[in-house]
């Protein structure tokens, strides 16, 4: 199994930039999204930024991460765009 992680970017340097996962920051390629600005929230794979997405998304992904973690549940569905169901 895959997992990307969300990130927001903090850097960018032509091909390569910086974000911040969770509070710990790190250096990623940013070759497959070219047009990435500071600011922008993408999901990081194996050290590459291979999709942007919402700060609405970011923060459910980290609800359902802590929730796989022992946290309470916080997330009751997921949008049918997301290929969700009802919890």
């Amino acid at each position: 199994m895959c997992l990307a992680v969300p990130a927001k970017v903090v850097e960018v340097h032509d091909v390569m930039g910086k974000v911040d996962i969770s509070g710990v920051e790190r250096d990623i390629s940013l070759m497959l999204l070219p047009e990435t600005q500071v600011g922008d929230y993408v999901l990081v794979h194996a050290g590459f930024a291979i999709q942007k997405v919402t700060e609405e998304e970011v923060a459910e992904t980290n609800a359902l991460l802590a929730e796989m973690n022992g946290a309470e549940r916080t997330v009751t569905s997921i949008p049918d765009e997301a290929g969700g169901m009802q919890l």
